[in-house]
């Protein structure tokens, strides 16, 4: 490996790292990815698959937009290396798109798939698990238009770029959450905070209790179907009084 070649591999592991940040565009992190493969890997193109949980496999970052791997991604996302990677997390043996029989297993499944790659030029195909332990996310898929499958080391180096992906990925995944729920119960304890004034200035207006007041407010937000939060802060800022019962 030259000193280029490992200068341009850890800039590749840096920029797959670098996923805690605001404005993170996963599209353009796959699409990054599919292209330091291509940079990194005697791979003539390259292509990130996700599955979100619960949806099936789809191509979202080719290296190259051209309509032609559009269409054979297209394809690939229900037949072929990448979906049976993905189902397996996995690599599947690589495919050799020139001699491939469709009529035996496990090629009688890439019907489509095979005729559609070899237009395109390609002799090999393979594809690479994105998971993290247990989790899979979908694949790497990978082509070529050389004779032979990919050599031991990039199959390594492309395994390590896919892993540091999805560890990316889970990382981003995660600091959304904690995001989220750190909005959340900021929300919840606004809306608390508003709540107990709305009580206050409801029982000094009707001459009760701040339970009973409560018991007011609940009752107006739910037989007019609004939100709680909502009605406490017309009581505050703009003065309604919701009947009490009785009066």
């Amino acid at each position: 490996m030259s000193r280029e070649h490992e200068l341009t591999l850890a800039d590749a592991f840096v920029e797959l790292a670098d996923t805690l940040v605001e404005e993170f565009d996963v599209i353009d992190f796959l699409q990054q990815l599919s292209v330091r493969c291509c940079q990194l890997l005697d791979v003539t193109a390259a292509a990130v698959l996700l599955a979100p949980e619960g949806e099936p496999l789809r191509p979202v970052a080719p290296c190259d937009p051209g309509d032609e791997l559009a269409e054979l991604l297209d394809i690939a996302a229900d037949e072929g290396p990448a979906l049976d990677c993905h189902l397996g997390a996995a690599p599947p043996p690589p495919g050799d798109l020139t001699r491939v029989d469709l009529t035996r297993t496990p090629h009688d499944r890439w019907s489509v798939f095979v005729p559609l790659a070899r237009r395109a030029g390609y002799t090999w195909a393979s594809a690479l698990p994105l998971r993290l332990r247990g989790e899979r996310l979908g694949s790497l898929l990978l082509f070529r238009t050389d004779p032979g499958p990919l050599t031991s080391p990039d199959v390594r180096i492309g395994q390590a770029l896919a892993d540091a992906a999805a560890i990316g990925l889970v990382h981003e995944q995660t600091l959304r959450a904690h995001r989220a729920t750190g909005i959340q119960l900021r929300t919840a304890l606004h809306s608390r905070i508003l709540i107990e004034q709305a009580k206050g200035v409801l029982a000094a207006r009707l001459g009760v209790g701040v339970d009973e007041a409560f018991a007011v407010l609940r009752k107006h937000a739910r037989s007019h179907s609004r939100r709680l939060t909502a009605v406490a802060r017309e009581v505050v800022d703009e003065g309604l009084v919701p009947v009490a019962p009785g009066r």
